[in-house]
């Protein structure tokens, strides 16, 4: 496959402070393999963006086990104790965002949108150093786009060329954050030959994937 990449060669990509994004929900949808790969690099100050923490030996709530994540952008961190603890102890930066917020975010940074008008968070922390924009008398925070340098992500079934098929509730951010990245890496459960997967089928079009994980 012209796209793939073995795990050494992605490990050598990654550097201390880099931006990522990582699929799944509570884990389910979540790049395992590529997580092992973040863990076992060491790499550090790493900010990251995903729906939640998971758990601290699930999902990449082993890079906050680990100690390798200074700031996250998330929608909840209550499934993972050791993320309370490093924020409250200051070790943890979090940023939290509503999660349809967190969605329109990283869908409007993968279209090149300079943001997203929501009621969400008004009268709330959540409107706390935010710009307050206001149409036809309603008032509305502007939440920025939200981008990375890597976005890992995990279909089901891809092909070579890495389209790719998301079974259930696997989908989650994932379309949208392999369209919000520099760089796409993709963990798939099934390789099928180009062409097998019916158009219609394709959940992330392989344009938006630059590396198949072997």
């Amino acid at each position: 496959m012209k796209k793939a990449i073995k795990p050494a060669e992605l490990a050598a990509k990654f550097k201390d402070g880099m931006t990522i994004m990582i699929g799944g929900f509570l884990g389910n949808g979540t790049p395992e393999r590529i997580v092992d790969e973040l863990v076992k690099s060491g790499v550090k100050d790493l900010t990251l963006i995903s729906n939640d923490t998971s758990y601290p030996d699930r999902g990449c709530g082993r890079l906050i086990a680990n100690h390798q994540v200074k700031k996250l952008i998330a929608s909840h961190i209550g499934t993972n104790k050791m993320t309370g603890e490093q924020m409250n102890n200051k070790e943890l930066e979090v940023e939290f965002s509503p999660q349809g917020t967190l969605a329109e975010r990283i869908r409007v940074g993968g279209s090149g949108l300079g943001g997203v008008l929501t009621r969400t968070g008004i009268g709330t922390v959540i409107e706390e150093g935010k710009e307050k924009v206001t149409v036809d008398g309603v008032e509305y925070l502007l939440e920025k786009p939200l981008r990375a340098d890597f976005a890992f992500i995990k279909g089901n079934i891809g092909d070579e060329f890495g389209n790719l098929v998301y079974l259930g509730t696997t989908k989650n951010f994932q379309p949208m954050m392999a369209m919000a990245a520099d760089t796409v890496v993709a963990e798939i459960d099934k390789i099928v030959p180009q062409g097998e997967i019916e158009p219609h089928e394709v959940h992330t079009s392989g344009i938006f994937v630059d590396y198949i994980l072997e």
